[in-house]
């Protein structure tokens, strides 16, 4: 893993599992809130959304993993998701790209479209477009479908309820399907953790079978 690596959206369950499994290389993690019990090798900066791009400026990262993301309940508006899942993902993501990073790495969502009629992946696929026209050398779009695991941060009832289902959903899902299983949120960040590394130019989307893969 390179350095010069750095990651924003450390505080949901993927980026803390990524801050987690990055245990040989360090990371710069840039973020609202400092995160408590940092291994020593990673550092962070601490700062408002707006400084975002003036601070990534300043690290110009080799390599951005992106793992912002958030719901329209907990946002508050459309307009505030969008906000966050779109605006804020290309301005830090353009930062980068103006600082010569070469490879993003992004999580994005499965059925992400910039044509459908859902709100919520409509903006999914807006993001994926606009990381796709800065013209990095390397962009990877992770789409998980249902994330499990420990969440940090107050429960959602509804996805509390779909992860119990989880198990039993999944095993309806097969063929072209398979992608709308559920994934643990460690698999997507062991995913992340081992594209770091991959060299080979291009736009590449992983899905549910592809990430975990990767993590093997």
């Amino acid at each position: 893993m390179d350095a010069e690596t750095l990651i924003i959206g450390a505080t949901g369950m993927i980026g803390r599992s990524v801050i987690a499994q990055a245990d040989e290389c360090p990371l710069t993690i840039l973020g609202r809130h400092a995160l408590a019990d940092l291994p020593p090798h990673h550092s962070q900066h601490v700062a408002p959304p707006d400084d975002w791009p003036a601070i990534i400026a300043a690290v110009r990262p080799a390599t951005l993993i992106c793992c912002l993301g958030t719901t329209i309940r907990q946002a508050g508006s459309q307009a505030a998701f969008r906000a966050v899942d779109l605006d804020l993902v290309l301005a830090a993501a353009g930062a980068a790209r103006r600082a010569d990073a070469a490879h993003m790495i992004v999580v994005s969502s499965v059925g992400a479209s910039a044509k459908s009629r859902n709100f919520y992946l409509r903006t999914k696929g807006a993001m994926e477009a606009g990381l796709a026209a800065l013209g990095f050398d390397r962009l990877d779009i992770l789409r998980p479908g249902l994330l499990t695991g420990k969440r940090h941060g107050p429960p959602r009832l509804g996805e509390g309820i779909a992860m119990a289902a989880a198990p039993f959903t999944d095993m309806l899902l097969h063929g072209s399907l398979r992608r709308y299983r559920s994934i643990p949120a460690d698999v997507v960040a062991r995913a992340i953790v081992a594209l770091v590394d991959a060299g080979a130019p291009g736009i590449y989307v992983h899905e549910n079978d592809a990430m975990r893969r990767l993590a093997d």
